[in-house]
């Protein structure tokens, strides 16, 4: 019923993790379908490979937030983040 929903209405994603700053992860809220920015921008479904990958994007840049001295913000609760699609 929840993939029905979603194939008529679409999904509706909501931000669960904030990679980078542009980079995020998101989950529909029926379906709870996992989907991640590529490297052009757009939305691809979060495979082992991409959640690896954003894994260590997101080491690499905590590390360098942390040599500059910015305070890391968690924007993942924020309502500014959420898309529907």
């Amino acid at each position: 019923m929840k993939q029905l929903y979603c194939s008529l209405f679409g999904h509706d994603y909501t931000v669960t993790k904030n990679v980078t700053y542009h980079v995020k992860e998101y989950t529909c809220k029926h379906c709870k379908e996992q989907v991640t920015t590529n490297g052009n921008g757009k939305l691809t479904l979060l495979t082992p490979k991409y959640k690896e990958i954003n894994t260590v994007l997101e080491r690499i840049h905590n590390n360098r937030l942390k040599k500059k001295n910015i305070p890391v913000i968690d924007l993942s609760e924020s309502p500014l983040f959420r898309i529907a699609k």
